[in-house]
């Protein structure tokens, strides 16, 4: 596996374990319908929220939630969609990013809540 691939893995196993602690229920990860994708899918207070995960070894270049871009946001709420569908859920959704920066044994964790709303089409 290379590098990045396994930092990227390293992060959204951080990305979980904050969630949980924080009591989110993790419904599912790496949800995968095609070619859609949701990096964690979780339940909490009656929401349904998307994260979107986005690990770094650093900020040097770009931060990481700059990489979710107009093209991400409408893929993201496509994938959102066929879930939602899929599951047959009735819940508000909400569209969270995780940013997770540094090395597997000192990342920096930021939650943006609410980080985008679903574009109109």
């Amino acid at each position: 596996m290379a590098q990045h691939n396994i930092l990227g893995k390293s992060g959204e196993d951080a990305a979980i374990k904050y969630l949980e602690d924080q009591k989110y229920y993790i419904r599912d990860r790496n949800w995968r319908k095609n070619h859609l994708e949701l990096d964690i899918v979780a339940e909490k207070n009656g929401e349904l929220i998307i994260i979107e995960v986005k690990t770094r070894s650093n900020t040097r270049y770009k931060e990481p939630q700059d990489a979710v871009d107009h093209q991400k946001v409408r893929h993201l709420v496509i994938a959102a969609a066929a879930y939602i569908k899929h599951f047959g859920i009735d819940l508000p959704v909400r569209f969270d990013i995780i940013t997770i920066i540094g090395k597997e044994s000192a990342f920096t964790i930021e939650h943006l809540e609410n980080a985008f709303y679903p574009p109109l089409f």
